[in-house]
């Protein structure tokens, strides 16, 4: 479960200041499918930085599994991202040379997990997406449905508990995007929690929980089954 206290986020100073996020009271579900709706600029990309611990907010508090995430040092956080969260997003970041195989490993690889063991989990989390006959195909050589069923193989290769989808269907056709959200609900039948950031209601609809945001401020349509103030963390 991720708790976000009284969180703030601000970028520059003095009358140039922005506020992208203002006093968000928030929590994000273990094992759910969560989605964060906002149209561009409503905050919600900040959002998924600060539940993914990419970004620190500016003030208030950030839990997740008990520990204050914006009390870790930088060391700490990047463990906590290699170990808790996987991410994906609009434009894939394949590395377009590589294999598949290469691709979904990179994770792994960064980390210093031994070839042959990197291969073999990499290997069995593409056959389990049904990607088994892309193994070998270079990144440049897949559809663009594909290359998004790649990048999602990669955010679970290291068995995280936390996906993290920031408009997974943006540079995809109806049905390649039918199937990527089709995908990301079967991850939240594996015991993942999947948070979705985008700006369609078509994909929200997906979602088992909603968290609409607009310039900055958080409402969502679950919330009354919690007092962030109480919560005993």
């Amino acid at each position: 479960m991720i708790i976000l206290k009284h969180v703030n986020r601000i970028y520059g100073k003095g009358e140039g200041a922005v506020e992208a996020l203002k006093d968000v009271n928030l929590v994000i579900e273990d094992g759910k499918f969560t989605c964060v709706l906002g149209k561009s600029g409503s905050g919600k990309s900040t959002l998924m930085n600060i539940i993914g611990a990419i970004d620190t907010p500016t003030s208030g508090q950030v839990f997740s599994h008990g520990m204050e995430l914006n009390a870790l040092s930088e060391n700490q956080l990047a463990d906590y991202r290699n170990k808790t969260t996987g991410f994906v997003f609009q434009s894939f970041y394949l590395e377009p040379s590589y294999t598949v195989l290469e691709n979904v490993a990179m994770p792994l690889t960064i980390a210093g997990m031994k070839r042959a063991e990197r291969e073999a989990k990499a290997k069995e989390i593409l056959k389990r997406l049904g990607l088994e006959e892309k193994i070998n195909k270079r990144a440049n050589e897949l559809s663009g449905g594909q290359k998004q069923r790649v990048s999602i193989a990669r955010a679970l290769v290291h068995d995280p508990e936390i996906i993290l989808a920031d408009e997974p269907t943006g540079n995809l056709d109806s049905q390649n995007g039918a199937e990527v959200m089709a995908l990301l609900k079967e991850i939240v039948k594996m015991g993942k929690s999947v948070v979705l950031v985008t700006h369609n209601m078509e994909d929200a609809k997906n979602a088992e929980n909603i968290i609409h945001i607009k310039d900055g401020v958080v409402s969502a349509d679950y919330m009354e089954k919690y007092d962030v103030e109480k919560m005993g963390i």
